[in-house]
Order: structure tokens, then sequence, then C-alpha cells
């Protein structure tokens, strides 16, 4: 039975779950907005006298850089990119596309890609090879999950807001078949 619900009621991680009974809690959304504020503060620090272009790559950072920006009290600005490499499997298929391309040049730009997971790298090195040719003053990493077990790319990341085991996670933009990416936490999505 689903839970009546009153349209500006919020739901707890708990209540969730309930609906989602194929989900087992991996990083609460407390958890997440806590260290989301402390990446912002690291970032603001970091970049105080240079304000960056924050570069999201779509669609799974969205959740992760709008709750970002709004943690970092600088003139920042944004602009996204969309690449696929997982398609509706929950392993990277190892084949990097370009679906879109950034809307501002970079050129003599600070730039902090924003990314949801660092999973094998392919994806990621993809993206900073292309970046790195538009000579930007400087490209910097910025990605919400590490799973270290599976990096088959070692890329230098500037900030990372969790290492997680190697389970397929959704939830807080990360999707599995464009589902979950609503969740307020991050979940491992069995069976």
């Amino acid at each position: 039975m689903i839970d009546a619900m009153h349209p500006c009621e919020s739901l707890d991680d708990a209540q969730w779950l309930r609906r989602f009974p194929e989900l087992e809690p991996l990083i609460s959304s407390d958890a997440l907005q806590a260290r989301v504020m402390e990446l912002g503060a690291q970032i603001t620090r970091d970049y105080a006298e240079h304000p960056p272009l924050l570069v999201g790559v779509l669609k799974g950072s969205l959740v992760f850089l709008a709750d970002l920006l709004r943690t970092i009290p600088l003139s920042v600005s944004y602009d996204f990119v969309a690449i696929s490499s997982y398609g509706a499997e929950t392993q990277s298929t190892g084949q990097v596309r370009l679906l879109k391309d950034l809307d501002s040049p970079i050129q003599n730009r600070h730039v902090l890609v924003v990314e949801d997971i660092y999973d094998t790298g392919l994806t990621l090195s993809y993206l900073l090879e292309q970046l790195q040719q538009r000579e930007p003053l400087s490209l910097r990493v910025c990605t919400l999950l590490s799973k270290p077990t599976r990096h088959q790319v070692d890329i230098p990341i500037a900030y990372c807001g969790f290492e997680i085991p190697d389970r397929f996670v959704v939830g807080y933009g990360l999707d599995y078949a464009e589902r979950y990416r609503n969740l307020p936490f991050i979940a491992v999505l069995n069976g």
C-alpha cells in the first residue's frame, strides 16, 4: 500500500525505501547533504580568487551539481556535457559517446568537472582528454562517488565525496534504465 502524502511533504529515507523494496541503503540523505556542504566549503577556499566553471556530466551529476552549486558562495558558472557508457546496463560498456557538448568556451578558464561516479575511469578519462585540448587554465575533478576496486584508469581527483564498494548504486541522480534518479539517498540495487 502506498503511503498517502500531502504534495508539499517530503519523505524520509525509510519511507522512500518502503516504496522500493529492491533497494538497500548505502549513503543516507543526511550524510550526502553534510558531505556536499564540506565539499562546497573546500571548493570555496580553493577557488576563492578564481571562481571556476563547473561542468556537470549529465544526467547523473545533475542533483549533486545543483546541491553543490548552492554551497559555493562565489561567482561560479556552470555548463553541461552528456556522455554515455552505460545505456541500460549495470556495467560500463567501455564505449564512450559524447551526446552533448559544452555551450561555452573553456579556454583560459578554471574548470571543475562535477561527476556522479568514478567507476572504471574510462568515461572520465575520455572527457578530460577532450576538455584539456581546449586549453583551460586548470582542469580538476569533483566526484560524488568513487569505486577504487573498479578503476582501470588512474585519474587525479581533487574532491571526492565517498569511496564505495563495487556494487551497482542508484539514487541522487544515478539511475538504472532512467529509474531511481529522484531518490534523495544512494542505494544498492539488488537483483
